[in-house]
């Protein structure tokens, strides 16, 4: 199991994969020095479950998930987790959209049409009284 040899995978057929699965728990299994009736019990399954799905057998997906539990094994549900992606494009028009500069709010609208505000001061335009 130690083995980092490529494996064609889209090669493989259904059959070898539940194998290839099965021998990775029985290597498991036996690496940690439990028996099959140790492990079906811990993992709450019967023993011939756990004997079938060491042979490559069709078993559930909740028992192969107890079972890696058990083992301590669950860190190979990383290999399903999905990373949201954007694309290029839309990061590029969200960068162009984002603010370049901060502004003050008006505080008085209303006096705006007789002057301009200076700070927090409105200043009448010239001519205006």
């Amino acid at each position: 199991m130690t083995d980092k040899s490529y494996i064609n995978w889209h090669a493989m057929s259904d059959k070898a994969m539940a194998e290839h699965i099965g021998s990775f728990v029985k290597h498991h299994r036996l690496d940690q020095n439990k028996t099959q009736e140790v492990l079906a019990a811990q993992a709450g399954i019967s023993r011939s479950t756990l004997s079938l799905l060491e042979r490559g057998g069709s078993v559930t997906l909740a028992t192969l998930i107890q079972v890696l539990r058990i083992l301590d094994q669950l860190h190979i549900m990383n290999s399903f987790s999905v990373e949201k992606t954007i694309s290029p494009l839309i990061l590029a028009k969200m960068e162009k959209e984002k603010r370049q500069r901060a502004r003050e709010k008006r505080k008085n609208n209303r006096n705006c049409l007789a002057g301009y505000l200076f700070g927090n001061k409105v200043v009448p335009f010239k001519g205006i009284t």
